[in-house]
């Protein structure tokens, strides 16, 4: 089987990108290898000038790297797809690839901690400019673009607040004034939402997240509507070297395969854990797609296929609330990262949102009380139990 497009999505987990072994292996096998044989002289000048199909390099490329990006770019319904060593390369690389000095970018304010941080401590190095609003309002993007604005990068669902955005709506705005627009689509994975299909032009994962979803690798993707898009970040994943191993490759196409199964588990049971939080006299507030408080429930439901398994949600009592917090679950795992099997927890204002300035994160709703929740594939009244005993602690 080759043309695996329009097969349904759990099945083109399974199947999807069409890799063919020549020696019929079931599975994706490891390249493991940094270099590849060529069969002439001729040969190799006809792979290197690209006249030919074929690896020469595992830096360049590589069958079990190439399986993966095949795979998630059908998923995504790009036209291809570039995967990284970690999320953050991946993030820097679309910096890297689609921004000039003296350019700038607008960004959702509570977006990842190290994407903001790589972008104001570092791009802002080479003269790259950058404003951060609350992209949930439309007039806050409108107002923040400038001449010289060439880039809206927005995270929907943010992180760490749930904040929903507009993609559609941001795509419209991105044409009118010939804007690039990134989405960060980690929280939701492509089970859940296809931002090209939404008007974005370039989509990216840490497939550290859901995409492997077993917390035992760190990776990133991503994935360009168009051709030329993908030339470009291709281009600068090469000079960079930033590219993921096969090694990598092969653990995130096997967790690929049960991405559906695990997302609609911890989904069903996330709705449950919301509703018990909502419910809890030390909460004060949820923030999750699903519940009909969430201020962008009805965009969430427009944009997205599920609400999802991410939660935060706020202590009355603040740090110290949120201290004991951490300090007295049991099963649910006190650690930074998300989308695995396994629940975890952890404080974004001390964790991974610590390099972001206290102004910042004031203005992007990171308080010291907010708490995000990952919800993992646990029985859910184990789930509920933990959370319930350590916040009757507080």
């Amino acid at each position: 089987m080759t043309d695996t497009k329009n097969l349904g999505f759990n099945s083109k987990l399974i199947h999807g990108g069409g890799h063919h072994d020549e020696y019929g292996a079931a599975t994706v096998p490891i390249y493991q290898t940094s270099t590849f044989r060529f069969d002439s002289a001729e040969d190799g000048a006809a792979c290197f000038a690209g006249e030919k199909d074929g690896y020469v390099y595992t830096r360049i490329g590589n069958p079990t790297v190439s399986a993966l990006e095949r795979q998630v770019a059908e998923l995504e319904h790009g036209y291809g797809a570039v995967a990284f060593a970690s999320g953050m390369g991946a993030v820097s690389t679309v910096y890297m690839a689609y921004l000039n000095a003296g350019d700038h970018m607008i960004s959702s304010d509570a977006v990842y901690g190290a994407s903001r941080t790589m972008m104001e401590g570092h791009m802002s190095r080479f003269g790259v400019q950058s404003t951060y609003v609350k992209t949930e309002k439309l007039e806050n993007i409108k107002a923040a673009i400038r001449p010289n604005t060439k880039m809206l990068y927005i995270e929907t669902p943010a992180n760490p607040t749930m904040g929903i955005t507009d993609i559609e709506a941001c795509a419209k705005i991105a044409k009118e004034h010939n804007l690039l627009l990134v989405v960060d689509n980690t929280f939701c994975s492509p089970y859940l939402q296809n931002p090209l299909d939404l008007g974005a032009d370039v989509v990216l994962h840490s497939v550290t997240k859901f995409i492997n979803g077993h917390a035992d690798i760190v990776g990133g993707i991503v994935i360009t509507k168009t051709q030329e898009l993908y030339k470009q970040l291709h281009v600068m994943m090469l000079n960079l070297g930033g590219n993921m191993d096969p090694h990598q490759a092969y653990m995130v196409i096997r967790g690929l395969k049960t991405l559906g199964i695990r997302i609609d588990r911890a989904q069903e049971s996330a709705m449950k854990v919301a509703e018990f939080l909502e419910s809890h006299p030390q909460v004060a507030s949820v923030a999750y797609p699903g519940l009909k408080s969430h201020p962008q429930y009805e965009l969430a439901k427009k944009q997205m296929r599920g609400p999802g398994t991410m939660i935060s949600f706020e202590l009355k009592g603040g740090l110290e609330a949120g201290r004991k917090l951490m300090n007295n679950v049991k099963m649910c795992i006190l650690a930074v990262s998300l989308g695995g099997v396994e629940t975890l927890i952890q404080h974004p204002a001390s964790m991974t949102h610590s390099k972001v300035s206290a102004t910042a994160k004031a203005a992007a709703g990171i308080t010291d009380g907010l708490v995000r929740f990952s919800v993992g594939i646990e029985n859910v009244e184990d789930i509920i139990a933990d959370l319930k005993q350590a916040l009757d602690k507080i």
